[in-house]
């Protein structure tokens, strides 16, 4: 397992008025917002796979983002996105298995045939589960999204050579982690709601995943997440 429990010094954020860096200058970047949990996705597979001099962090800011950034990188004007050997690639599921795939450290994605169609599986649900989950919360989230933590509970039922969703920690865990980390404590600080209560392997993978430093130097503020999703789907 790759390990870099230091904590990194995480740069500014840039708005409108910040300089862009020397772009296309041969330099790995990875453009991100530190409380997108999509670009924590990407995130996360750079810090585990050890890249932290490899691919350095740009961080973006979404209200107020750098003219440059549409007009001289990425014309789609998302985060995250990476700028590497002279091109720039996007999508948080796209960005996982490139730099899964490209860059050395320790591989996320098993050898194991059954592992990897599981996988598969998993990543084409994520954004299944996302918008069920998101649209519980303009009803009655304990009723409508349990079905939906109960399918975690089931998946990581699968294999039982580790707590994570294939047993080791994957690109599985990557996708999922970032929103399950939301909903916790989102659910938890409005409706009360535990999404571990009944749950064990589910208790169980939040324990042990919140020991991997990769993951917890990426993790979002709470009080910033409540009050942005407390805007964003209970507004009047």
């Amino acid at each position: 397992m790759a390990t870099h429990s230091v904590e990194e010094v995480l740069p500014p954020i840039l708005d409108s008025t910040s300089e862009p860096p020397p772009l296309f200058d041969g330099t790995t970047r990875l453009y991100l917002n530190y409380e997108c949990p999509f670009c924590q996705r990407v995130w996360i597979v750079r810090n585990y796979k050890g890249l932290h001099d490899k691919i350095k962090l740009i961080a973006i800011h979404l209200q107020n983002k750098p003219g440059w950034y549409k007009e001289k990188l990425y014309p789609e004007n998302k985060v995250p996105s990476l700028e590497h050997n002279g091109k720039v690639i996007g999508e948080s599921l796209d960005l996982i298995k490139y730099l899964d795939s490209n860059f050395e450290g320790p591989a996320l994605l098993p050898d194991a045939p059954a592992k990897q169609k599981f996988a598969e599986e998993m990543i084409a649900y994520s954004g299944t589960f996302l918008n069920n989950v998101s649209t519980s919360f303009k009803g009655d989230p304990v009723k409508e999204a349990c079905g939906e933590f109960d399918y975690l509970e089931t998946a990581l039922s699968k294999f039982d050579d580790g707590p994570f969703f294939l047993g080791q920690f994957s690109q599985v865990d990557t996708v999922y982690v970032p929103f399950i980390e939301r909903f916790q404590i989102f659910l938890q600080e409005v409706w009360k709601y535990d999404i571990t209560s009944g749950r064990p392997k589910l208790a169980a993978y939040i324990e042990e995943i919140n020991k991997i430093d990769a993951y917890k130097q990426t993790k979002c503020n709470p009080k910033a997440l409540v009050q942005f999703y407390t805007s964003r789907y209970l507004a009047k």
